[in-house]
């Protein structure tokens, strides 16, 4: 267990720096002496409100999202025993995208937040894929199934909606962090909540997979162990989808490429938040940069990004 401790460390130090790199620099950069005196309260007016207020927040989100994306991921793989098995591809996301649709489109103003309604969908899409395809491969099946059927229910709502109310409904379905800090304090929340249950539950997965017969026999009960593993998934990606919208490709890639620099075959959700903190935050960075002083939705960015992993994975797989 040498190796994962080091690359633990490894990417805890490269979330620091990201962080700081994030913070320091953009369209009004900031010395690092004066970041350290704003952030041990006693920097300039501009400089706190830059830290505070902007920055501050947007850069938590994104390495809370990250990482509840990233051990959910890990969590549905390891149940399904596919590296597709992901938020993205058993049709939660695209749940979570026909409950906010709903929300900002069908019902009235103010009866229900995006959030929440995404929340709901994502619950609702997850509870009917586990029910018809139950917990293992067939899961994935069936989610691509909805996924597609749902995609087709959203393209209809878009279209009978007003143009504003189809731009305001757009830039959520894409995923973004730009003014979303007002989430902060409830995703972390429930982010922290559940990962130490992820990391638990991971480590009956890893049991599960040495077969059902040999689980039982040490003690675990497999449908049991396995319903509770995507409970505990689905909560980590609604506290992810509720705060910055449906943010793509994190969930898929995080734990595979955690298990790569592991180099152990069984879930580790914890690592995989890591990664997946620091991809999230390393893809915000770019959205913001890459076309300035215009910015990328960060789930733009995630989107193409993950679209060359999930082609190279493929092709990889192919191969073998």
């Amino acid at each position: 267990m040498r190796r994962p401790a080091v690359v633990v460390t490894v990417l805890l130090a490269t979330a620091l720096v990201l962080a700081v790199v994030a913070v320091a620099t953009g369209t009004l950069p900031i010395p690092l002496a004066d970041l350290w005196a704003a952030l041990i309260g006693d920097g300039d007016r501009r400089t706190l409100f830059v830290l505070r207020e902007l920055r501050g927040p947007r850069i938590g989100l994104a390495l809370i999202v990250g990482a509840a994306l990233g051990a959910a991921g890990a969590l549905f793989q390891s149940v399904t025993r596919n590296p597709l098995g992901s938020p993205d591809i058993v049709g939660f996301t695209s749940g979570a995208a026909t409950g906010a649709l709903v929300a900002i489109l069908v019902l009235p103003a103010g009866v229900i937040s995006a959030g929440a309604g995404a929340v709901a969908g994502g619950f609702a899409v997850a509870l009917v894929s586990v029910l018809t395809g139950g917990t293992g491969r067939r899961l994935i099946l069936v989610g691509i199934g909805l996924a597609a059927f749902l995609t087709s229910v959203n393209s209809f709502l878009l279209t009978r909606a007003s143009i504003t109310e189809a731009q305001n409904a757009g830039v959520w379905l894409v995923g973004s962090l730009n003014g979303r800090g007002s989430h902060l304090l409830m995703s972390a929340i429930l982010t922290f909540a559940l990962l130490p249950l992820a990391a638990w539950y991971g480590r009956g997965l890893t049991i599960l997979e040495m077969g059902d017969d040999k689980a039982q026999s040490l003690g675990v009960r497999p449908d049991h162990q396995r319903l509770i593993a995507i409970a505990v998934g689905i909560g980590l990606t609604g506290a992810a989808v509720a705060a910055a919208g449906p943010v793509g490709f994190v969930a898929l890639a995080a734990p595979q490429l955690a298990r790569r620099l592991t180099r152990v075959a069984s879930p580790m959700p914890v690592v995989s938040a890591l990664v997946g903190a620091v991809l999230l935050l390393a893809a915000d960075m770019l959205a913001q940069r890459v076309l300035t002083p215009q910015q990328i939705p960060v789930g733009a960015m995630t989107g193409f990004l993950g679209g060359i992993y999930l082609i190279m994975l493929l092709r990889r797989r192919t191969r073998l």
